[in-house]
């Protein structure tokens, strides 16, 4: 008998448990670490963090130069508000009036990645994510 009710089934009585890391918790995490990476300049990230992470923040940049009010907004959805630097200075403030300036005569090619290596506890591969020069 066919079990009832199931949403995602993939054998004959469905799926057991539900996978715990979703694509929500993903985008939140995401929009964590590049909130932190314009704040704080560098940001360690693992390796499968990375591509998303330098698309993200190569995202935020552009609507960066823009610098309109729709541009502003679009990032205000994605930058975290509670994250700031010494400074008391948040994220949305900095990529709008550091980060967007700096990059103004550049088409991309925003961060370096440097690899550091295993992280010592569960041996994955850290990378180090800054902004270019």
């Amino acid at each position: 008998m066919p079990a009832q009710g199931r949403k995602n089934v993939h054998g004959k009585t469905g799926v057991r448990f539900k996978a715990a890391y979703t694509a929500s918790k993903n985008y939140s995490m995401l929009r964590n670490v590049v909130s932190e990476l314009i704040v704080h300049g560098q940001v360690k990230v693992t390796s499968g963090v990375t591509p998303e992470l330098v698309t993200l923040a190569a995202k935020m940049v552009t609507f960066a130069k823009q610098g309109d009010l729709a541009a502003r907004r679009e990032c205000e959805k994605v930058l975290r508000k509670g994250i700031k630097d010494e400074k008391g200075v948040d994220s949305l403030t900095k990529l709008f009036k550091e980060i967007g300036p700096k990059f103004k005569d550049r088409n991309g090619g925003y961060t370096k990645v440097f690899k550091l290596g295993a992280r010592k506890g569960d041996n994955a591969e850290v990378e180090l994510v800054t902004w270019a020069d």
